[in-house]
């Protein structure tokens, strides 16, 4: 029962995190996120990363990998020039 409970928080905090980073690289638009709260996302999922690997629980460690790279996908998009976000979001589309 415990699998599953991790199995299905860490598909459902993944799938949090998908559509927000699609709507950035479809509208470059992110003057309504706030900075901040992106900055401890990234801080808080290195940390469970840190965690899952202290406790050799690669269960927690994945889905965190997963949810840093998006959230710090993300704030990197709030923190870039306007020209760069634009170049960034083409090569997602493009490819």
């Amino acid at each position: 029962m415990a699998t599953a409970l991790g199995i299905a928080a860490a598909v459902i905090g993944i799938v949090a995190f998908v559509p927000q980073a699609w709507r950035v690289i479809k509208t470059r638009d992110t003057k309504d996120l706030a900075t901040y709260m992106w900055i401890l996302n990234v801080a808080a999922f290195a940390l469970w990363i840190s965690y899952g690997i202290e406790l050799g629980k690669l269960a927690i460690v994945v889905p965190n990998v997963v949810n840093l790279l998006l959230s710090a996908f993300i704030l990197m998009m709030k923190l870039v020039s306007k020209d760069t976000k634009e170049r960034i979001a083409s090569s997602v589309i493009d490819s």
